[in-house]
């Protein structure tokens, strides 16, 4: 006989996790769970597992580990880590409005976001700094690349690199409802330039700093949504020019404000945060 885990079921603008607390529960192979709980036929179904502990850590109040659906462990994901803040705060885990969050993309700081019943309407992330070059996850000489052009498929695409604790290429199109994301996000996450696999975005403009972008997420495949992606798009296009440093990024399952400061460097998502349904699963 397993044992029995209570989990909640989440979503940040589609982009849906299984929220356990292990403070509350053992959990000793999250990537084989995260596999079968993911699945959408057989188990609860979400994009991935996202475990929630309290910090050891100094200057730290919360930690998250998050698997993707392939068992494949993250080290960021900005829409859970919204939904932690929601989760954290609503379940009296905590009844501060700005909570540190240890991630494996370093500690990252959320503000709660509260309507007036003292629920959690939004929170905004602090992304930090995006890395531009890093030559574990970009095999080009010097870890960059802006507007570069990779063949997938038999066709020659132009993206950016950009990473925001886990690396995105962000592709600029005409019309990015017409792309076959399924298609070239699955060979581009695989490409050899990218050491670590990536994330791949699909992205056009819709108007002045108005961006709509599809997501094919390294471990998920098609997501409704990325949080880091939105980031990464966000700065692609400012980098380009096609945006300012504050853009707004339509996904498949909601809009997300992304601003990237001029002051400290730092991006910043704003996002909604949802819980769908809790339930109770066997740990077999």
């Amino acid at each position: 006989m397993g044992s029995v885990v209570k989990f909640a079921k989440m979503h940040g603008a589609g982009n849906d996790y299984i929220y356990v607390d292990t403070s509350l529960y053992d959990i000793p192979e999250p990537a084989e769970l995260a596999r079968k709980w993911s699945d959408r036929h057989k188990g609860i179904g979400g994009d991935g597992l996202v475990l929630i502990g309290r910090s050891l850590v100094s200057g730290a109040d919360f930690t998250m580990r998050i698997f993707n659906a392939d068992g494949s462990e993250a080290r960021m994901c900005g829409n859970a880590s919204r939904c932690i803040g929601k989760y954290v705060y609503e379940k009296g885990l905590t009844d501060k409005t700005s909570i540190k969050l240890l991630t494996r993309a370093g500690i990252k700081t959320l503000i709660l976001n509260m309507d007036g019943n003292n629920q959690v309407e939004s929170v905004t992330v602090d992304m930090q700094e995006p890395c531009l070059a890093d030559r574990h996850l970009l095999a080009t000489a010097n870890g960059s690349m802006r507007e570069g052009a990779v063949t997938a498929c038999g066709q020659e695409l132009r993206g950016t690199f950009v990473s925001m604790g886990n690396p995105h290429f962000v592709i600029f199109t005409d019309d990015a409802e017409t792309v076959d994301v399924a298609r070239l996000g699955s060979t581009l996450e695989v490409n050899p330039l990218f050491p670590e696999r990536c994330n791949i975005e699909f992205a056009s403009l819709l108007g002045e700093n108005r961006i709509r972008t599809r997501v094919w997420e390294r471990g998920s495949g098609i997501t409704m949504a990325c949080g880091t992606g939105a980031c990464a798009t966000a700065v692609a296009a400012s980098l380009t020019g096609r945006s300012g440093r504050r853009s707004r990024i339509v996904m498949d399952g909601g809009t997300l404000d992304i601003a990237w400061n001029e002051t400290d460097g730092h991006v910043y998502m704003t996002g909604p945060a949802e819980f769908v349904f809790e339930g109770e699963m066997k740990m077999e």
